[in-house]
């Protein structure tokens, strides 16, 4: 399995940016589909986005699309989410996942998980 690590999170201002990233090693980075997921205090964990091996191919949430972008470096081993117009509901911590296969919606199907990073959008 792929080791995972993020980093980025922080607070912000409604209507701010922030970017978030993940760091993978232990195994090739390149042939790993990767999904960012969100788990806010009192609620389930949800999907954020998702990027296949090539970053030709990418998911969102509907809560999501149009403000925040997921892409990859696999030269850096690295994925990020770029996120903009932040508003209070996106406050959580975000967590980045990997699976051998296309990317998923469903976190179950993610192999290998990092232990998150707190991104708080607060005035």
């Amino acid at each position: 399995q792929v080791q995972l690590v993020e980093s980025g999170g922080g607070l912000v201002q409604p209507g701010g940016s922030l970017r978030v990233s993940c760091a993978a090693s232990g195994r090739a980075f390149s042939p790993y589909s990767m999904g960012w997921f969100r788990q806010a205090p009192g609620k389930e964990r949800e999907f954020v986005a998702a990027i296949n091996w090539s970053g030709e191919s990418t998911l969102y949430s509907d809560s999501v699309k149009g403000r925040f972008t997921i892409s990859r470096d696999n030269a850096k081993n690295t994925v990020y989410l770029q996120m903009n117009s932040l508003k209070p509901e996106d406050t959580a911590v975000y967590y980045c996942a990997a699976r051998r296969l296309r990317a998923s919606t469903f976190g179950d199907e993610y192999e290998s998980w990092g232990q998150g990073t707190q991104v708080t959008v607060s005035s």
